[in-house]
């Protein structure tokens, strides 16, 4: 039985991973390295600032120079994907369905605290969940387990009692490597990746859940 549904943000909640990618690649331009938007939008996504600066540049930075870049990224990102800013279809219904069945509801997001900022205040979705987890509450970014465990403490749920709804291939695997059911929107990441990287069920968006999705959510019995 499913106590509790943890969600990804960024690709999952709000189809914006092309605004991050095509910021992330300016940055990195910037630093005399061309890397794709692709590769930010589906391989690096979910991974803290530092992780993505020494996957694409092949060494660590300094932290000063991490959050300084940090910054700058995030702050082109927000710009680039402002006039765009809305829910994937469906979300807030399902959310809504969700917390009506009992269901406990969080975001787990490497997302720094700006940009949750920019999208649950923007959206006027704050109050639709019970946790906020965010990447200072965790050690490492996904695919490691960290963000979707700590939510799941912070519901007071067991990670087996739970179901993670995810965009991203890394974000996928976090959500299997912390022992919880996986959900994956197809927003950027073609399916089959999704499935391959341990997706249960993949959806286009929340208002057309599989009919198995469907049941486990409000028909457990």
């Amino acid at each position: 039985m499913i106590e509790a549904a943890i969600f990804d943000l960024n690709g999952t909640l709000i189809d914006d991973m092309r605004a991050h990618g095509r910021a992330w690649s300016q940055v990195v331009r910037e630093l005399g390295v061309e890397v794709p938007p692709a590769r930010f939008e589906q391989d690096l996504a979910g991974m803290k600032h530092g992780e993505t600066f020494a996957a694409v540049l092949g060494r660590k930075l300094p932290d000063a120079q991490v959050v300084r870049l940090a910054e700058h990224k995030e702050a082109l990102y927000r710009d680039i994907y402002r006039p765009e800013l809305r829910l994937v279809g469906g979300a807030r219904e399902l959310i809504e369905r969700l917390r009506a069945q009992g269901v406990k509801t969080a975001i787990a997001t490497a997302a720094p605290r700006a940009n949750r900022d920019f999208a649950l205040d923007g959206l006027g979705i704050r109050g639709l969940f019970d946790a906020l987890v965010g990447e200072e509450q965790a050690p490492r970014g996904k695919p490691a387990p960290d963000l979707y465990l700590a939510a799941a403490r912070a519901l007071g749920v067991a990670p087996s009692r739970c179901i993670v709804f995810e965009d991203a291939v890394n974000g996928v695997r976090a959500g299997v490597a912390a022992g919880m059911r996986v959900a994956a929107i197809a927003t950027g990441t073609p399916a089959d990746k999704l499935r391959n990287a341990g997706a249960e069920f993949t959806i286009s968006d929340f208002a057309n859940l599989p009919r198995a999705l469907e049941a486990l959510l409000f028909d457990p019995g």
